[in-house]
C-alpha cells in the first residue's frame, strides 16, 4: 500500500502551489500565489487501488497534492488493473487505476455499485518499452512482426537473421533470448498484446488479453517484477512502463512502425496519443489507439491509464475528496511534472476534456 504524506521536496510544493490553492491544516482554501482561482481542498481519505504502470506518476502527484493539502491524505495500492477494477466495483475503493478501459459487463457492474455512471478518465500517458539487456547492444531496431516472434519463441537468440535485418551494422550476440511477462492480470499486458495483433496481423500469435497467453518465457508480477528480473539476466528481454526500463538502465528497443524507426520520447509519443478516437460518450472518455499507426515520428506502443470514477457518488463528501485530487492530478501544471518520471503528458486536445469530466463529477 502506498501511503504518501507531506514533507515533499521543495520544488514539488512550488509546482502544487502552482497547480491548486494552498490549503491549511484545517481544509480552508485560499487564493494560489500564481492568482489562479482559489480550488477546493476537502480533507479526509481517499482510497484507491490498480495499475502499477502509474505508480510513479500518481506516488508524484499524490506528493504534491499533500504538500498543498495537508488535511488531505491519499491512499493508493499498485496492486494491478485488474485487482483495482475489481475492488471498485466491490465498493471497497473510491477509485480504480486501470491500463484499459471498462469492458461492458464491467461498466455494468461498476455502474450498479456507483449507482450512477462509470467514467474512464484518462490520466497517464506510459509508454511501454521492450525493454532488454544484452551485453554489448547499446541500440536495438524492431517492428511488430520481429517483435511477436521474440516473445512467441519463434526467435531464440539475439543474432537471428529478423533481427540483424532491422539493425545492419550492429553486432549482434548468440546470447538466447530470455522472454519475462507479467504473471498478474496486467493492462500493460493488454496494450502489449493489442499492439501486436494490431500492427503484426497474422504473424501475431498472443491474442490480446489482461493475461499473458504466451507459451515461452518466465512470469514475474507487476511492472518492477519484470524490470528486475531482465536487469539481472543476460539475454533477458520483456515489455514495461518507460519509467521502470529507465530506472532500471534497461536498453529500449526502437520501434519501426512501418515509415522508420521511432525512438521512445515525449514527443513521439504524443504524435500516437493525438491521432485516438475517443470510443465512449460525453464524459466517459475512453479512447481507441491505433496502435498500427504508421505516422512518421509515433511511437506506436502505448498505455493510456484511466482513472475510473462514479459519475456521482453516494456520499457527497467522497465525491468531492476523488473530485478534488483528480483537478489537480489533471491540470496542466502536474501533467509536465510527469516526464521526469519517464510518463508523457496527455495532448491538450485529451487533458482539456478530462478537466471538464473532473470538474462534473457529482
Amino acid at each position: 500500500m502506498t501511503t504518501i504524506r507531506t514533507g515533499a521536496l521543495a520544488t514539488v510544493a512550488l509546482t502544487a502551489s502552482l497547480a491548486l490553492t494552498a490549503c491549511g491544516s484545517d481544509g480552508t482554501t485560499s487564493q494560489s500565489s500564481s492568482g489562479a482561482s482559489a480550488a477546493d481542498c476537502p480533507a479526509g481519505t481517499v482510497k484507491a487501488e490498480g495499475s502499477s504502470a502509474q505508480k510513479n506518476a500518481i506516488e508524484s502527484a499524490i506528493k504534491g497534492y499533500q504538500t498543498a493539502c495537508t488535511s488531505a491524505t491519499i491512499n493508493y495500492n499498485p496492486s494491478g488493473s485488474g485487482a483495482g477494477i475489481k475492488n471498485f466495483i466491490a465498493g471497497q475503493v473510491d477509485f480504480a487505476g486501470s491500463d484499459s478501459s471498462l469492458k461492458d459487463g464491467e461498466a455494468t457492474a461498476a455502474a450498479a455499485t456507483c449507482a450512477s455512471p462509470a467514467w474512464n478518465l484518462p490520466m497517464v500517458t506510459g509508454p511501454i518499452a521492450i525493454a532488454y539487456n544484452v551485453k554489448g547492444v547499446d541500440k536495438l531496431v524492431l517492428d511488430a512482426a520481429t517483435a511477436t516472434k521474440v516473445f512467441s519463441g519463434a526467435i531464440t537468440t539475439w543474432n537471428d537473421p529478423a533481427i540483424a535485418a532491422l539493425n545492419s551494422g550492429a553486432s549482434l550476440p548468440a546470447t538466447p533470448i530470455k522472454v519475462f511477462f507479467r504473471s498478474d492480470e496486467s493492462g500493460t499486458t493488454e496494450n502489449f498484446t493489442k499492439y501486436l495483433k494490431a500492427a503484426a496481423g497474422s504473424a501475431a500469435t498472443i491474442e490480446p488479453a489482461k493475461k499473458w497467453g504466451g507459451t515461452v518465457g518466465e512470469g514475474k508480477e507487476k511492472s518492477a517484477g519484470v524490470a528486475s528480473a531482465v536487469k539481472g539476466q543476460d539475454g533477458g528481454v520483456t515489455y514495461v512502463e518507460w519509467s521502470y526500463a529507465t530506472q532500471n538502465s534497461l536498453g529500449i528497443a526502437a520501434i519501426d512502425n512501418g515509415s522508420g524507426a521511432v525512438t521512445l520520447s515525449s514527443e513521439s509519443v504524443g504524435k500516437m496519443v493525438e491521432s485516438a478516437t475517443q470510443k465512449g460518450s460525453g464524459n466517459d472518455l475512453s479512447l481507441t489507439l491505433d496502435y498500427a499507426t504508421k505516422v512518421p515520428g509515433a511511437y506506436p506502443i502505448n498505455l493510456v491509464t484511466y482513472e475510473i470514477v462514479c459519475a456521482k457518488y453516494a456520499d457527497a463528501a467522497k465525491g468531492a475528496r476523488v473530485k478534488a485530487f483528480l483537478g489537480y492530478f489533471a491540470s496542466s501544471a502536474v501533467q509536465k511534472t510527469l516526464e521526469k518520471d519517464g510518463y508523457a503528458p496527455l495532448p491538450a486536445s485529451v487533458a482539456s476534456k478530462v478537466q471538464s469530466a473532473v470538474k462534473a463529477i457529482g
